[in-house]
């Protein structure tokens, strides 16, 4: 089995591009570690897209919990531009993951005393105070996801789908470097589905961000440039 590197040709002014190297994720049992991840390396650059399929348990979440530095590998190693994020301060680190990073999980993760817009200003918060720009922003997002209309209604007022759209519009508040989804169309119908995958690519291919979507869809998976499989914790072509 031949482990595949997702690699690009592009290039770009200034560097923004995603390496991993040699990433491995253990963790200790009464017996021996339990290996999740098997040295994967994967380089994206701006703009790229890439889906990741593969068998519940076989390391994509994982993977992608280390590359959005939520978790830290065992071994190897990870940069988004001239960034390395494992080597920050804990607040430094925050901060990166706050302004670098956008999020989609499978549960939307929405507040729900907050307003749609409320909710997709969250992130502002976490770089400083929220300005009318942001506010402006924050609306043209909700007006790409097709429910400008609903700015102002609950998540409780909202239905699967709209939620859905409104936490992707949260993950791109701040303009991200790299975008993380992790299942997003998991808990959504056909329709649904399709609208949140259309808003995903659409809106960070005109960014120039990185996306990395993780999905059980073929029909997902099947809208981005590449798409790899996890097998047995490592990466290799689908």
């Amino acid at each position: 089995m031949t482990q595949a590197v997702a690699t690009t040709s592009a290039t770009v002014a200034t560097d923004g591009r995603l390496r991993a190297t040699g990433l491995s994720k253990s963790y200790p049992t009464p017996a021996e570690p339990l290996v999740v991840l098997r040295g994967v390396s994967l380089e994206l650059s701006p703009g790229d897209s890439l889906a990741i399929i593969g068998p519940s348990g076989s390391g994509k979440s994982t993977l992608l919990n280390i590359l959005g530095t939520l978790d830290r590998p065992t071994e190897g190693t990870v940069t988004l531009g001239d960034a390395s994020p494992f080597e920050l301060s804990p607040d430094a680190l925050a901060g990166f993951r706050a302004r670098r990073i956008g999020f989609v999980f499978q549960d939307h993760h929405l507040l729900p005393q907050c307003t749609a817009i409320e909710n997709v200003l969250l992130p502002r918060l976490a770089v400083g105070a929220v300005r009318d720009e942001d506010r402006a922003r924050a609306q043209k997002l909700l007006d790409r996801a097709g429910i400008a209309g609903r700015a102002s209604h609950l998540p409780s007022e909202l239905s699967g789908g709209e939620r859905q759209r409104v936490a992707v519009a949260r993950a791109l508040m701040n303009e991200p470097t790299l975008v993380l989804a992790d299942e997003p169309t998991g808990n959504l119908d056909a329709k649904s589905s399709h609208a949140v995958g259309d808003l995903l690519a659409d809106v960070t291919a005109e960014a120039r961000a990185i996306l990395i979507v993780v999905t059980h869809s073929d029909a997902l998976a099947g809208r981005f440039a590449r798409r790899l499989r996890m097998s047995d914790g490592q990466l290799i072509e689908a």
